[in-house]
């Protein structure tokens, strides 16, 4: 292994990079990757991670609904004030609404370029609030000028403009007040924050911690510790924190808990045994820091983040997170209602169908892997005899399977039979675009598919979806061979790495043509 270069010189993109390298694997590469299988954890680990199930809000989501918040309520207040004088034309009414909006887009825009919008500003009660006020000054004071120069000032301006900016200053003091009463409550409550895990032991564990213990209004949570190592070198207690097992543990305690951030406290110079830890944690959808907070180092300012005054090299970021999981969500309900509303005769008759040919319900319910390795029921229409279903999926469905019934052979072949998991999209449980759930127990000649494609867990780091870059590319249909699942696997990977609304918009156009090809669904 390569020693790093000299620390004047550093760059963590060179890092990225052997990550990036040691995961996106080519399709049918057979050399052995970490597979990430989650190791038992202790009942003290259990019992913290039942701690964190429940998600906590993110700090981007709640800032980004402050901003829009006070600009709704300013623009209110201005036309509020407009209705109460009570005067004007319909002209007047839409140029005031005209100024309401342009002086409260202002105002958000410099609160934001005075940074009252980072957390530490929203969690102090009065420290912030002249910024506050003098923002809003500011964006009146230029609508002002603006219409006093161009000569446009409507009917009662000055009245109007005078119990704006005055009531608008009052609803800024009051709002930003309680907005710091509430974060400063979530965070005691743990509602809001960030929960973090340490990767390492010793001393730089020890250092990592007393260093974000004393950032003022801290907004890390440290969960635990995990380190490989045991005795003086990685002593069971840390700071103060317990030390809840192996990093092997780590897998399955980030997926019992809602962790936002792993944090590796090792040097610099150990890059061997960061580049291990990194394959074995990659498959996880958290955010990966390396701590960087030796006063000896130098670091290129785009290398590393802050949490606080700590440095952290940002190796890896969870995929479709904050504001672009909120987009997905809500590409994913309005294309799902369009698609029932659409194909609603289909699925009718294709219910009255599967009834009135063979015995047994309609629908079909199996276990299927989800987001961050959760086990989900996954809708289907019932394509087999019931008495011949196989709901853990052991034994794969091939060409001309006695099992499927006649119209089970119609609707897998074209695709019907998923229809029903529109309902899981609107449920939560799936995206309209993304990896195609597998079966809990699905396996390729008697090996699960996590031991023919180490990694493969990595697929779930984003919600499963109904359709896929791997199905409209041709991998779709039984799975015979090894080659098949690493193929699929290869490309979910891909749609991760690249993810955009445009890419779902593409994968869904196509979804529909790319299904004439049925040469592999049986």
């Amino acid at each position: 292994m390569s020693q790093l270069p000299n620390h004047d010189e550093f760059d963590a993109e060179a890092l990225r990079k052997k990550v990036v390298q040691a995961r996106l694997y080519e399709p049918g590469d057979t050399t052995a990757k970490p597979s990430g299988e989650p190791g038992e954890i202790n009942p003290l680990a259990r019992q913290i991670a039942k701690q964190f199930k429940e998600a906590s809000y993110s700090p981007i989501i709640v800032t980004g609904q402050i901003r829009l918040l006070e600009l709704i309520c300013l623009l209110a207040i201005g036309m509020a004030m407009h209705a109460w004088i009570g005067a004007g034309t319909l002209v007047d009414h839409i140029v005031q609404f005209g100024v309401s909006t342009v002086g409260a887009l202002l105002a958000v825009l410099a609160m934001q370029l005075s940074d009252c919008y980072q957390l530490p500003a929203l969690r102090s009660r009065m420290h912030f609030l002249p910024r506050v006020v003098a923002s809003w000054t500011f964006a009146c004071a230029v609508v002002g000028l603006v219409l006093f120069l161009g000569d446009a000032t409507p009917p009662h301006f000055q009245h109007w403009f005078m119990l704006w900016y005055g009531y608008g200053a009052a609803f800024l003091i009051a709002e930003r007040l309680l907005v710091a009463f509430a974060i400063r409550r979530w965070a005691r409550n743990g509602i809001m924050e960030r929960r973090a895990v340490i990767v390492g032991g010793g001393q730089p564990a020890k250092d990592l911690i007393r260093a974000l213990e004393q950032q003022e209004d801290n907004d890390i949570r440290i969960c635990g510790i995990f380190d490989d190592r045991t005795g003086d070198r990685s002593p069971a207690i840390i700071a103060g924190y317990p030390k809840l097992g192996n990093v092997t543990e780590l897998v399955e305690f980030a997926r019992l808990a809602h962790v936002d951030m792993l944090i590796i406290s090792l040097p610099l110079t150990a890059e061997g045994r960061i580049l291990q830890l990194l394959k074995m944690l990659w498959i996880l959808p958290v955010d990966i820091r390396l701590a960087a907070h030796s006063n000896g180092l130098r670091f290129r300012p785009r290398s590393y983040s802050h949490v606080g005054a700590v440095p952290m090299l940002d190796i890896l970021d969870k995929p479709i997170r904050d504001w672009d999981s909120v987009a997905k969500r809500g590409f994913d309900i309005f294309f799902s209602v369009v698609a029932l509303a659409l194909l609603w005769p289909i699925m009718v008759a294709t219910a009255i169908a599967v009834k009135m040919t063979s015995k047994g319900p309609i629908l079909f319910v199996q276990k299927r892997h989800g987001f961050n390795n959760e086990v989900i029921n996954v809708l289907k229409f019932r394509s087999m005899y019931t008495e011949l279903s196989d709901p853990t999926a052991r034994n794969a469905v091939t060409k001309n399977d006695p099992r499927v019934t006649p119209v089970g052979r119609f609707i897998r072949k074209s695709s019907i039979d998923e229809l029903p998991q529109l309902f899981n999209v609107l449920r939560g449980d799936l995206s309209l675009v993304g990896p195609r759930p597998h079966a809990v127990y699905a396996q390729t000649h008697n090996r699960t598919y996590s031991d023919v494609v180490e990694g493969y867990f990595a697929r779930h780091r984003v919600k499963p979806g109904v359709t896929g870059w791997a199905q409209i590319n041709g991998w779709r249909g039984e799975i015979d061979n090894d080659e098949k699942i690493k193929f699929r696997t290869a490309y979910d990977l891909y749609y991760i790495e690249n993810w955009s609304l445009l890419f779902d918009l593409k994968i869904l156009f196509l979804t529909p043509f790319r299904l004439l090809n049925t040469e592999n669904a049986y």
